[in-house]
């Protein structure tokens, strides 16, 4: 219904939104999942991420067990490791999400910045 749940970063751009889910349809976590598998370096830098979005989330209370779109080892949602890389990077995940959804190239700006 396109309400946050309970996460520490949300993902509001419509374009990368559609972007990411047409990536997770297509099965690009088991992709970065098998990575994470088999490449000791890219886990230990997921695990990082993990730990540096944890470290912030616990100083809210009320999203204290969450963690970033699955596990250190297992990916779950796109969208926010998408929106963890662009808050508060790196997170490994959210960049090669970023490199397979591209920056948004929208014509104008969906929302309204005041002067």
């Amino acid at each position: 219904d396109g309400t946050p749940f309970p996460t520490l970063f949300w993902l509001t751009c419509p374009l990368l939104i559609k972007r990411a889910s047409h990536l997770e349809s297509n099965g690009y976590m088991r992709v970065l999942t098998d990575r994470l598998g088999r490449d000791e370096q890219s886990r230990g830098r997921q695990q990082d991420a993990v730990y540096r979005y944890s470290a912030r989330r616990d100083a809210h209370e009320v999203i204290e067990a969450t963690q970033p779109g699955g596990a250190p080892d297992r990916i779950k949602c796109l969208h926010a490791h998408l929106a963890h890389e662009l808050a508060d990077g790196p997170n490994p995940v959210g960049s090669a999400t970023l490199a397979q959804t591209g920056w948004p190239d929208c014509l104008v700006p969906c929302v309204e910045v005041p002067e």
